[in-house]
């Protein structure tokens, strides 16, 4: 049962569902995700932790950046059944279509600062 509370409280974030979608367009690192959410950069880590934590998401190092993307080939029954649900959700949701027109045009190199 602590799995499965485990992942609906990772749903229950209305910034965490937003993180999902997006991932849905491209991978992200946390200054991209930061950029489209206009959050704080500790919070968006905060965020990516519980969906970490809930096998929604994994991380991966490409020299300086850590690129977010969706677990695809997760092991976690759950998150394997939800995350083909959550593509097919919200699809005229004007913030989540928001969200993806930025994803599309935000570039780490001027939003990271680097």
């Amino acid at each position: 049962m602590r799995t499965a509370v485990k992942i609906f409280k990772a749903l229950s974030d209305i910034n965490r569902v937003r993180i999902l979608k997006m991932l849905e367009v491209r991978p992200l690192c946390v200054c991209e995700i930061t950029g489209v959410l206009k959050l704080a950069t500790s919070t968006v880590s905060k965020h990516l932790s519980i969906l970490r934590d809930a096998e929604f998401i994994i991380d991966e190092k490409e020299g300086k950046w850590v690129n977010y993307y969706l677990n695809r080939e997760q092991n976690n029954e759950y998150v394997r059944h939800l995350l083909p649900l959550i593509r097919s959700w919200l699809p005229n949701d004007a913030t989540v279509n928001k969200d993806t027109k930025m994803v599309a045009t935000v570039d780490r190199y001027k939003v990271c600062g680097i």
